[in-house]
């Protein structure tokens, strides 16, 4: 399976992929009205560790945590491998977020939790955070 995976050394902290990711999934047609004067919430997030940044998205494990601690079923993994979230569904009680290893999972301000989807059922039609990274330190691949 195809998944996104970053090059912390070529990362410049620059938080294109955040601001490409909440365009992506806004559902919005132009970037400023989704994004200008709002507050963004992007399915990718950058961190820092002392001088090195890098994004940290889902993994989509191919045993996932998340969706056997989800206790409204919301989170599933599909054939397809990719671990989604039913937002209808989310009855906001956090577990997914205490316990996905790498902190891959939030919310936003309505209570559901956002996780990457991997921009599939979106416009994108492929991650936004890998189109938009102008570094090309995160990318699209499958690994074995």
């Amino acid at each position: 399976m195809k998944r996104v995976y970053v090059n912390e050394e070529w990362c410049l902290g620059c938080r294109l992929c955040e601001y490409n990711c909440a365009y992506a999934n806004s559902g919005v047609a132009d970037m400023i009205k989704a994004l200008k004067g709002r507050e963004i919430n992007p399915r990718i997030h950058v961190e820092e560790s002392g001088k090195i940044t890098y994004a940290v998205s889902c993994r989509h494990c191919d045993d996932p945590i998340c969706t056997k601690s989800c206790i409204s079923g919301a989170m599933t993994k599909g054939a397809d491998g990719r671990v989604k979230v039913d937002r209808q569904k989310c009855v906001g009680c956090f577990t997914c977020i205490l316990v996905c290893p790498f902190g891959a999972v939030s919310h936003d301000d309505a209570g559901a939790v956002l996780k990457c989807e991997l921009c599939l059922d979106n416009a994108c039609g492929s991650p936004a955070c890998v189109k938009g990274c102008p570094n090309r330190a995160i990318v699209y691949e499958e690994r074995l």
